[in-house]
């Protein structure tokens, strides 16, 4: 398997933008690790509390609080700054977010974008960049087959057609500027992400812990839906191992999934909620319908071209996944700092475990 290289990361200049979110933590905090001067970007965190304050991200990198939707403060932020590599992990990620406000969720997913893009065009020395957008950018027929990198577009729900629009975009700004200029700009779709750290509303681990820290049971809308469950750790070593490729291959494809390890079990909701209420002591789950809800029930991506292309495949099950996420809440929940849980979990990680 594909493996980061500290020494490759060691001293470029990475701006990370959604460093202040649950993913982009753990990305900054690793990122710092391995010795990247790292500039974040971002809204201040909307979630109390946040792995951005309970783990000092902070002081591990040089934060910036800025909106993307806004094209003047992004110029403005940005100037004078010089970049080897980009990772843009900032967005609304909240699919019932985006039903209750799509015009604010298009805005940040696909115009944030298009602003963070536009500005970097005047940089001279960049490397590389990367785009998150997500395992939803994908017409979804309910049919239960993988999705690969080559598949249609789409999105019944504003959340998912954001996100597919986001890679109509950064596919444009490719073609048209970042190509012609030599500087590979490329898209990583996602699977759903779990992980220490995440207090985000209507995500179902964040929804777990709070259940039993309060404990009440936890309320799913959809416990027979699948999803591509996968540990924040194994997440973004791919993202980054992706960007080193990026930086150093040509020919590296400007397209790719990471998910779960070709040929695993799908996990429900409601498999995944009773190993988390299992591991935290806490009552069990109900089932509420939401009769108005456009999630999909299956969704399955392919992740095969990663293996393929950068021998990188994710480490960990879901049921492993599930087990470490929650030793993470459990531990931070007796007095553990949650700054030494991170890079505990990474130094394992690296370490192979």
């Amino acid at each position: 398997m594909a493996a980061l290289d500290p020494g490759f990361w060691r001293g470029k200049r990475v701006l990370l933008t959604g460093h202040t979110g649950f993913k982009g933590g753990w990305a900054a905090i690793w990122l710092a690790r391995m010795g990247a001067d790292v500039t974040g970007l971002a809204l201040a965190p909307d979630q109390e509390p946040s792995l951005f304050d309970l783990a000092g991200v902070e002081g591990l990198v040089r934060s910036t609080i800025c909106d993307l939707r806004d094209a003047q403060a992004v110029e403005q932020t940005l100037a004078g700054q010089d970049f080897d590599l980009v990772l843009h992990m900032a967005a609304q990620p909240i699919v019932r977010t985006a039903i209750a406000d799509p015009v604010a969720t298009f805005a940040s997913n696909v115009m944030g974008a298009v602003h963070l893009l536009q500005t970097l065009r005047a940089q001279t020395g960049l490397k590389a960049v990367l785009a998150v957008t997500s395992d939803k950018v994908y017409a979804n027929a309910e049919t239960g087959r993988a999705f690969a990198e080559g598949d249609a577009l789409g999105g019944k729900d504003p959340y998912s057609a954001s996100k597919a629009a986001t890679e109509i975009a950064v596919a444009s700004f490719a073609k048209s500027y970042f190509g012609p200029a030599g500087v590979p700009l490329a898209t990583a779709r996602g699977g759903n992400v779990i992980g220490g750290g995440d207090f985000s509303a209507d995500r179902i681990v964040a929804d777990i812990v709070r259940a039993a820290r309060a404990q009440q049971p936890v309320v799913l809308r959809h416990p027979e839906a699948t999803r591509p469950w996968q540990h924040v750790l194994d997440c973004v070593a791919g993202y980054l191992v992706y960007l080193q490729a990026l930086a150093t291959e040509p020919a590296t494809p400007r397209a790719m999934n990471f998910g779960p390890r070709p040929g695993g079990r799908a996990v429900s909701v409601g498999e995944l909620a009773t190993l988390g209420v299992e591991a935290l002591g806490a009552q069990s789950w109900r089932h509420e319908p939401d009769p108005a809800s456009l999630e999909a029930q299956s969704l399955a991506i392919d992740a095969s071209l990663a293996r393929r292309t950068l021998g990188f495949e994710s480490r960990y099950d879901a049921p492993r996944a599930v087990a470490l996420t929650m030793d993470w809440y459990r531990r931070q929940a007796d007095g553990e700092a949650a700054l030494d849980l991170c890079r505990d979990q990474i130094a394992a990680y690296e370490g192979g475990a």
